[in-house]
């Protein structure tokens, strides 16, 4: 109920995929790039309503949608990003945790979105503030068999969930904190040369689809394309091919404790 009245009361939804809450998107009008007042009351209070202990940082996207010219559309995709900004900083959000601030530009409409082009507009006309959490040690999640690096004596069916393997909203591409814990990865698997494993992609909050699109090819398969880019990482890291497999599979194995768990990568041991 809360949710819709705060729809149609200023143009402003909260995006919550379980308890946690982590992405929160501001809905504006069109060719407009200012924040009405309850809009803004109702930005501040979903960052006070956060664990502020668990947030290290917070990013700030701007989006338009796909009409106009593209100068225009990063400006004010700018412009709304930088609203939004401002405003959190006068309510008391420390500006040193805003690492992002970033506009994204239009957004296209997929091709498959055949009906409510209007609606799929006006959600694109937005602003994401997107909250980011500190590290978590992964034995404390309580998940059975689920560890942060590859156990002393490895067996089938354990599971290695890289916690430092995150990626941006609707990317595949590996950042270098990424890259860093592969590294440490690929060395303790070559330690164990007869192991064998599958790599597993996956992602979070799809609610139409099993599988998310990757901006960089635009078509429904982010998840699979997450573990092949760790699948050359590690081929990269002379890990041979005959050990790996891979596999993504969208949204269909959440961890239960949270959406920002669920955008992750795992190896699962298949031999020993």
């Amino acid at each position: 109920m809360k949710k819709t009245l705060l729809f149609l009361f200023g143009f402003i939804s909260f995006l919550s995929y379980s308890q946690d809450e982590e992405v929160h998107s501001i809905y504006f009008e069109f060719d407009k790039y200012n924040l009405k007042p309850e809009q803004a009351e109702a930005v501040v209070g979903f960052i006070k309503k956060l664990d502020t202990s668990k947030v290290e940082t917070i990013e700030i996207f701007g989006y338009c949608d796909d009409r106009g010219k593209d100068a225009y559309n990063y400006k004010l995709s700018t412009d709304r990003a930088t609203t939004v900004k401002n405003k959190l900083i006068e309510k008391g959000v420390k500006s040193k945790i805003i690492i992002t601030l970033e506009g994204k530009g239009r957004i296209l409409i997929d091709d498959d979105v055949l009906d409510n082009v209007p609606e799929v507009r006006s959600k694109n006309r937005r602003v994401d503030v997107v909250v980011n959490y500190k590290a978590v040690v992964v034995s404390h999640l309580g998940v059975p068999n689920l560890y942060e690096k590859l156990p002393k004596n490895p067996a089938v069916g354990q599971r290695i969930y890289l916690d430092n393997v995150l990626f941006e909203r609707g990317s595949s591409k590996l950042t270098y904190k990424a890259k860093k814990q592969l590294d440490y990865i690929a060395k303790q698997l070559r330690r164990h040369p007869k192991l064998e494993f599958e790599i597993q992609g996956h992602v979070c909050c799809t609610p139409y689809h099993t599988e998310a699109i990757d901006r960089a090819t635009k078509k429904r398969e982010l998840s699979t394309n997450r573990a092949e880019r760790v699948f050359k990482y590690f081929y990269y890291r002379k890990i041979p091919k005959s050990r790996m497999k891979t596999k993504g599979l969208g949204t269909a194995q959440p961890l239960g404790k949270g959406s920002r768990f669920d955008r992750r990568v795992e190896l699962v041991i298949t031999k020993i």
